[in-house]
């Protein structure tokens, strides 16, 4: 049973603690995303495995077109779906095709940033932790917080939070050209021009605050 004062943990670590090949992998995701240690990505990695061991043991049943399996994998799909894992459509085999990053997207550090609420994911989890997120009328100050599809047009700044009470906020106008920028380079300089091409443009520009500073214009 285990002493109750201390909880399971609820992540499974590496089984090799120096591959050189995991660790490299594992710095590009935690710089990708913003993350604080690497107990986040293994949280993630540990998710993930749940959801295909889930998947596998259904696809191994030997009928899921009627009976518990069925309902099973309904509730399976449904409740992927329903965590924007995954499209309304989609089969066990596209379950097994998730990736760790598929899991990082959803959490509130990077629905924050993919909203254009945040210069960066850094940012993004410095104004989640210092209280200036809400998800509907709820503040949440949880960057790995896991956003529900239905969650995500509640995504938003609290109206307590100082780039919410001032239009000037330098966080504001700074997102504010980095959308003109990338308006720019979609529209100007080459119509044909993908969203990864404008992102680019905007990672370019010099205006954004550090993220250090996030805290700093009141």
């Amino acid at each position: 049973m285990g002493e109750p004062k201390f909880s399971r943990p609820k992540f499974d670590t590496p089984s090799h603690p120096w591959k050189a090949d995991r660790i490299e992998e594992e710095h590009e995701i935690k710089k990708k995303y913003g993350l604080k240690n690497m107990r986040e990505i293994w949280k993630a990695k540990s998710q993930l495995r749940r959801h295909r061991q889930q998947a596998m043991r259904l696809i191994g049943v030997v009928d899921t077109t009627e009976g518990h399996g069925l309902r099973e994998m309904n509730d399976l799909l449904s409740s992927l779906y329903n965590k924007g894992l995954i499209s309304q459509n989609a089969s066990l085999d596209d379950i097994l095709s998730l990736e760790t990053e598929d899991i990082l997207n959803r959490r509130l550090q990077a629905q924050v940033y993919y909203k254009g609420l945040a210069c960066s994911l850094k940012q993004a989890r410095q104004m989640i932790t210092h209280g200036w997120i809400c998800v509907g009328e709820q503040k949440v100050t949880i960057p790995s917080f896991q956003v529900s599809r239905d969650e995500e047009e509640q995504i938003q700044w609290h109206p307590s939070s100082p780039v919410a009470l001032n239009p000037e906020h330098s966080i504001r106008k700074a997102i504010e050209g980095r959308r003109e920028m990338a308006e720019y380079a979609l529209e100007e300089v080459d119509p044909e021009a993908t969203q990864e091409f404008a992102d680019a443009v905007v990672e370019g520009a010099q205006s954004a605050p550090s993220a250090d500073n996030v805290g700093g214009d009141e």
